[in-house]
């Protein structure tokens, strides 16, 4: 990678933006982000290499920072969302009753053999999508909450599954990598919990911000990427890692100063380079030469999308289910780590992220319809 393809990056994710610019549409930047990928990636004009091992690098630190913010971003200090775990966890465990059983049905029609792997996709939702929407749209209120503690459960548990799912004979060694990386975010947890308590932090927030060291940043990002180095190690996804690190961080308390410098650095600059990276990952002319691939990732994606709209008879909102079904790791994992293990069909990688694509365009409308109900007042 050279500054100028940096720099047609930097450019080209200005779509994100310039898409969600519109109030009326209520777009997340997400999606002109991707979008912008594809045009210069695989499927478009191949102006970019996916597989360069820089821009996959720095796709990656994207990711594990953006699912870090999105941890921070679940209120799991907020007394509402401790009662709504039992609700989220509910509606987590029928949303995946019935993954199984369209999961299943999806497996013998298309005769893939995968699935264990369509189960753990239809189940899943992101929260790395779903809470920067919730945050952009200014979504608020009891529903909203339980709605953002499904996703986080959800999220969890599929990254937990995954490696059960496409890689069996190794998901005794992915379990271990999760329990690791477990582990390592409690002890995180207790270690800076105590910190917080004797006012270490507060001292050295204080002289931070007094002699512009930015010490907190640094002493957070070596801690993030600490933790995604033993997700590496244990084979699991640096979104674990990430979520994890992040859920810790809500849990002990984040200083504002800290979630504004997380905020330049993951949504002004690594988030945008993951995103446009996973655009550019996709060869959509795959589907064209297998037909029957581009009908199971068209099923994936609107069966997911149907799976959480029908969580409104357990009482979510039609326009929170649906973009409760917005996916991204999971499906770029399973891609992923299929292709590597080439246990997948060809074009099959392809019908998986495309399918995801859908549920992002459904959880865009999902999200706008949501902002008319239950957005949050301007402070004034």
């Amino acid at each position: 990678m050279t500054f100028l393809t940096l720099a047609l990056i930097a450019v080209v994710a200005l779509a994100g933006p310039l898409l969600a610019l519109p109030v009326r549409w209520n777009l997340p930047v997400v999606l002109g982000e991707l979008l912008a990928g594809i045009l210069i990636g695989r499927t478009g004009l191949a102006l970019v290499d996916p597989a360069d091992p820089t821009f996959s690098l720095l796709a990656n630190i994207g990711f594990a920072l953006m699912m870090f913010v999105a941890g921070t971003h679940v209120p799991v200090r907020d007394p509402q969302i401790r009662s709504a775990l039992g609700q989220g966890a509910r509606r987590a465990g029928l949303a995946a009753i019935a993954a199984a059983v369209v999961g299943t049905g999806l497996g013998l029609a298309f005769g893939t053999g995968h699935a264990p792997l369509y189960v753990v996709l239809l189940a899943s939702s992101s929260a790395a999508l779903v809470l920067p929407i919730v945050d952009s749209l200014r979504l608020g209120g009891p529903q909203v909450i339980a709605m953002t503690a499904q996703v986080a459960i959800a999220d969890i548990a599929c990254i937990l599954a995954l490696p059960l799912a496409v890689d069996p004979p190794n998901a005794v060694r992915a379990a271990f990598g999760a329990l690791a990386v477990g582990i390592c975010a409690v002890a995180l947890f207790f270690a800076l919990n105590l910190l917080e308590r004797r006012g270490t932090r507060r001292r050295m927030h204080r002289l931070s911000e007094d002699r512009k060291f930015a010490l907190e940043l640094r002493i957070q990002l070596a801690l993030l990427f600490a933790l995604a180095g033993v997700a590496n190690f244990g084979h699991v996804s640096v979104m674990l890692a990430g979520f994890s690190f992040g859920l810790v961080v809500a849990a002990v308390g984040e200083p504002r100063r800290l979630a504004r410098q997380l905020f330049a650095v993951s949504d002004g600059f690594l988030g945008p380079i993951f995103f446009v990276w996973l655009g550019s990952s996709l060869n959509l002319r795959d589907l064209a030469g297998h037909p029957d691939m581009a009908a199971l990732g068209l099923s994936l994606g609107v069966g997911t999308v149907l799976l959480h709209a029908g969580l409104r008879a357990f009482g979510l909102p039609l326009p929170l289910g649906v973009l409760s079904a917005a996916q991204l790791g999971i499906p770029v994992a399973a891609a992923s780590i299929g292709t590597q293990l080439h246990v997948l069909q060809p074009g099959e990688d392809a019908a998986l992220l495309l399918g995801a694509l859908v549920t992002i365009a459904a959880s865009s409308l999902g999200g706008a319809r949501a902002a008319r109900s239950f957005a949050a007042p301007l402070k004034a």
